[in-house]
Protein backbone atom coordinates (compact mmCIF):
# COMPACT_ATOMS: atom_id res chain seq x y z
CA UNK A 1 0.00 0.00 0.00
CA UNK A 2 2.92 2.25 0.71
CA UNK A 3 4.52 1.37 -2.72
CA UNK A 4 1.46 2.38 -4.47
CA UNK A 5 0.85 5.38 -2.30
CA UNK A 6 4.62 6.39 -3.46
CA UNK A 7 4.16 5.70 -7.00
CA UNK A 8 1.23 7.39 -7.25
CA UNK A 9 2.82 10.41 -5.63
CA UNK A 10 5.56 10.17 -8.09
CA UNK A 11 3.24 9.97 -11.06
CA UNK A 12 1.63 13.32 -10.19
CA UNK A 13 4.34 15.38 -9.28
CA UNK A 14 4.17 18.52 -10.67
CA UNK A 15 7.48 19.31 -11.36
CA UNK A 16 7.99 15.68 -13.20
CA UNK A 17 9.18 17.18 -16.58
CA UNK A 18 7.74 14.46 -18.69
CA UNK A 19 5.95 15.09 -21.71
CA UNK A 20 6.05 17.45 -25.02
CA UNK A 21 7.00 21.19 -24.10
CA UNK A 22 6.52 24.45 -27.13
CA UNK A 23 7.24 27.41 -27.42
CA UNK A 24 8.01 30.15 -29.96
CA UNK A 25 11.08 32.83 -30.00
CA UNK A 26 11.13 35.57 -32.26
CA UNK A 27 14.17 36.09 -33.84
CA UNK A 28 15.31 39.36 -36.46
CA UNK A 29 14.20 36.82 -39.21
CA UNK A 30 10.57 35.95 -37.15
CA UNK A 31 9.33 33.83 -35.16
CA UNK A 32 11.05 30.28 -34.43
CA UNK A 33 8.34 27.70 -33.59
CA UNK A 34 10.36 25.17 -30.89
CA UNK A 35 9.25 21.84 -29.50
CA UNK A 36 11.03 19.64 -26.36
CA UNK A 37 10.19 16.33 -25.45
CA UNK A 38 11.07 15.25 -22.23
CA UNK A 39 11.69 12.04 -20.56
CA UNK A 40 12.93 11.09 -16.68
CA UNK A 41 13.40 8.06 -15.91
CA UNK A 42 15.65 6.58 -12.95
CA UNK A 43 16.47 10.08 -11.67
CA UNK A 44 18.06 11.59 -15.18
CA UNK A 45 16.47 13.68 -17.62
CA UNK A 46 16.74 12.96 -21.39
CA UNK A 47 15.04 15.04 -23.97
CA UNK A 48 15.10 15.68 -27.47
CA UNK A 49 15.01 19.41 -29.52
CA UNK A 50 13.34 20.21 -32.43
CA UNK A 51 13.12 23.40 -34.42
CA UNK A 52 13.83 24.54 -37.91
CA UNK A 53 17.53 24.13 -37.45
CA UNK A 54 16.75 20.42 -37.39
CA UNK A 55 16.51 17.91 -34.04
CA UNK A 56 18.76 16.92 -31.19
CA UNK A 57 19.25 15.66 -28.30
CA UNK A 58 20.02 18.24 -25.05
CA UNK A 59 22.76 17.74 -22.97
CA UNK A 60 23.75 18.06 -19.21
CA UNK A 61 19.91 18.35 -18.30
CA UNK A 62 19.34 18.39 -14.79
CA UNK A 63 16.34 19.01 -12.33
CA UNK A 64 16.48 20.00 -8.47
CA UNK A 65 13.68 20.74 -6.90
CA UNK A 66 11.42 22.96 -9.88
CA UNK A 67 14.47 24.26 -11.85
CA UNK A 68 15.34 22.60 -14.96
CA UNK A 69 18.47 22.86 -16.57
CA UNK A 70 19.60 21.72 -20.35
CA UNK A 71 22.09 22.75 -23.18
CA UNK A 72 21.40 22.42 -26.76
CA UNK A 73 24.62 22.17 -29.01
CA UNK A 74 24.34 23.39 -32.46
CA UNK A 75 26.85 23.26 -34.92
CA UNK A 76 26.09 26.15 -37.41
CA UNK A 77 28.41 26.71 -40.65
CA UNK A 78 31.01 24.31 -38.86
CA UNK A 79 30.84 26.57 -35.67
CA UNK A 80 29.44 25.13 -32.45
CA UNK A 81 27.58 26.84 -30.24
CA UNK A 82 25.80 25.85 -27.23
CA UNK A 83 22.67 27.32 -25.85
CA UNK A 84 21.85 26.75 -22.31
CA UNK A 85 18.25 26.72 -20.90
CA UNK A 86 17.68 27.21 -17.14
CA UNK A 87 13.81 27.39 -15.89
CA UNK A 88 11.07 27.27 -13.35
CA UNK A 89 8.46 24.37 -14.16
CA UNK A 90 4.70 25.67 -12.18
CA UNK A 91 2.37 22.59 -13.74
CA UNK A 92 2.33 22.76 -17.18
CA UNK A 93 4.61 25.75 -17.83
CA UNK A 94 8.49 26.25 -17.33
CA UNK A 95 9.36 30.04 -17.09
CA UNK A 96 13.40 31.11 -17.16
CA UNK A 97 16.14 32.34 -19.30
CA UNK A 98 18.11 31.42 -22.18
CA UNK A 99 21.55 32.20 -22.47
CA UNK A 100 22.70 31.86 -26.10
CA UNK A 101 26.48 32.45 -27.58
CA UNK A 102 26.42 35.59 -29.86
CA UNK A 103 27.03 34.62 -33.71
CA UNK A 104 30.04 37.54 -33.94
CA UNK A 105 31.73 36.19 -30.84
CA UNK A 106 30.66 38.57 -28.55
CA UNK A 107 28.99 38.73 -25.16
CA UNK A 108 25.76 35.71 -24.54
CA UNK A 109 22.84 37.20 -24.84
CA UNK A 110 20.15 36.25 -22.47
CA UNK A 111 16.68 35.89 -23.08
CA UNK A 112 13.28 35.03 -21.53
CA UNK A 113 11.97 31.76 -21.88
CA UNK A 114 8.28 30.09 -21.31
CA UNK A 115 6.82 27.07 -22.45
CA UNK A 116 4.24 25.05 -22.49
CA UNK A 117 3.24 21.54 -21.71
CA UNK A 118 1.22 20.68 -24.37
CA UNK A 119 1.12 16.56 -23.19
CA UNK A 120 2.69 14.48 -20.72
CA UNK A 121 3.03 11.45 -22.75
CA UNK A 122 6.48 10.71 -22.42
CA UNK A 123 8.77 10.54 -25.02
CA UNK A 124 9.09 6.11 -24.95
CA UNK A 125 5.22 5.92 -24.72
CA UNK A 126 4.76 8.40 -28.35
CA UNK A 127 2.81 6.64 -30.58
CA UNK A 128 4.19 6.18 -34.00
Amino acid sequence: MVIAVAAAAFANDPTDPTGTWKWSTMSPNGEIPTTLKLDLKNGKIAGAYSNQFGDKAISNASLRDDVIRFEVVRDLGGKKYVVKYQGKIEGNTIKGTVEAPSHDGGEAQKLDWSAKRTTKESAGDAKQ
